[in-house]
Order: structure tokens, then sequence, then C-alpha cells
């Protein structure tokens, strides 16, 4: 497995983790300041994988 392959998983396996634990909070009926700080870290999460999945696609033209 080559590092570029391992970037993209953890980057989506991040964002993954952050859906499931913001979805958790939701139906356990959470604090809405978690779920809210759980929603701004998957949109950072995903630009942030957006940018290594288009990094990668660049680099292997």
């Amino acid at each position: 497995m080559s590092f570029s392959n391992i970037a993209v998983a953890l980057a989506t396996g991040a964002v993954a983790v952050v859906l499931l634990l913001g979805l958790a909070n939701m139906l356990r009926g959470g604090s809405p300041n978690v779920s809210q700080k759980l929603m701004r870290w998957r949109v950072g999460l995903q630009f942030f994988a957006i940018v290594v999945v288009m990094t990668v696609l660049w680099f292997r033209g």
C-alpha cells in the first residue's frame, strides 16, 4: 500500500468517525453545543479530505 492510499483512507476515515459521533450524539439527545462543534469538525475534515484526494490525483497524473 502506498502512502497516498493510506493518506486518503485516513482522511476519509476521520470524516466518517466524526460524522458517526455526531449522529450518536444527536440520537441520544446530547448537547446541541457538542453537535455544533462536531459539525464544524466534520466540515473542516471534509475540506482536508478533498484537498488530500485532489493532491493524490494531481500527483498520479
